[in-house]
């Protein structure tokens, strides 16, 4: 008996325990720009909000992308990593620089955390794509008179004037209209997701109309095959990664500079080639290549890439690795 109540406590522990792991994450907009959040790859929110708080998080880290609506705000792509059992809170505001950042701003644990605010749209997590159905309606509305089919309006009027003995005055109108044929349809399109969010109270199920949701980066004049979909890294702050890896000392360190800077971005196939050129060594430079294409926008011109080799057989090697790669 004591072994199985044992057990049991260590089974509750066991469970409370692994309740308290759960992690909240808060996104809010400072200048009100309404956005998706999509957390390795499964977007959460069904409608565009500017206050957004995804719960019963499990993992340690989660890839973020914040896909803005505005049609005008570059998309961002972070990892994020926080403590487990926490809610933390994370910022979108302009930086110095004049680009729109997702920044850190507190972390408190579960317990601590403050109840949702009104206009904030609370989501459990999911790790499916929303359910969308789509309702298709046709209205078709007939009026008909039968051609050749002549409707007519008689109207006849005598007056007898008295003062004259008998003067008549007649008056005949007569209105013919011929039949007509004439059918009006229409047809209305609704789409529609359902999604369990909750507003003060779990499992509240929810039903909207599904926002627009930008399609991504379009760059101007090229019409290839697309890698990555968000936009690739402004020029701006491009010089100034390559400047940061240009000050290290070893290409090892340079190395892993530039695969953390690509890891999070979305890149072009001029600006790879940039990067690789800050390299002497062929295998390196193959190394970043091979790297840096799942992260490339363009990857349409990645041939651009091949004057950064010196050897036939470095060329080579990114084809095969390029033509047999798998998103």
């Amino acid at each position: 008996m004591k072994q199985l109540l044992t057990l049991f406590i260590l089974l509750f522990i066991s469970q409370l325990s692994s309740a308290q792991q759960n992690t909240n994450l808060v996104f809010f907009s400072e200048q009100g720009q309404q956005f998706y959040v999509i957390l390795n790859g499964i977007q959460q929110n069904p409608n565009p909000e500017t206050n957004v708080r995804v719960t019963n998080l499990i993992q340690p880290y989660y890839k973020v992308k914040v896909k803005f609506t505005d049609g005008m705000t570059p998309d961002i792509d972070k990892t994020l990593n926080f403590n487990p059992g926490t809610e933390t809170t994370y910022t979108i505001k302009t930086s110095n620089k004049g680009e729109t950042v997702l920044r850190w701003m507190s972390e408190v644990p579960i317990a601590q955390a403050p109840r949702p605010i009104g206009g904030q749209n609370v989501i459990v997590y999911h790790d499916t794509p929303l359910a969308t159905t789509v309702t298709q309606t046709t209205v078709i509305s007939n009026t008909t008179t039968n051609p050749g089919t002549t409707d007519q309006m008689n109207v006849g009027i005598n007056v007898n004037d008295p003062m004259t003995g008998g003067a008549n005055i007649n008056m005949n109108i007569n209105v013919n209209e011929t039949g007509m044929n004439t059918q009006t349809q229409s047809t209305t399109t609704t789409y529609s997701t359902t999604t369990t969010t909750t507003s003060g109270n779990v499992g509240t199920v929810q039903s909207g109309n599904v926002g627009t949701v930008q399609n991504g980066y379009v760059m101007p004049g090229y019409n290839g095959n697309v890698g990555c979909n968000g936009y690739p890294m402004n020029e701006g702050r491009f010089n100034e990664v390559v400047k940061s890896i240009e000050a290290k000392s070893f290409d090892d360190s340079k190395l892993t500079m530039a695969k953390q800077v690509i890891n999070t971005n979305c890149m072009t196939s001029s600006q790879v080639k940039r990067l690789m050129l800050l390299f002497s060594f062929e295998d390196t430079r193959l190394d970043l290549a091979k790297y840096a294409y799942g992260y490339t926008h363009d990857i349409g011109n990645y041939y651009q890439l091949n004057d950064a080799f010196t050897f036939e057989s470095s060329i080579e090697e990114l084809n095969e690795y390029t033509s047999g790669f798998r998103r």
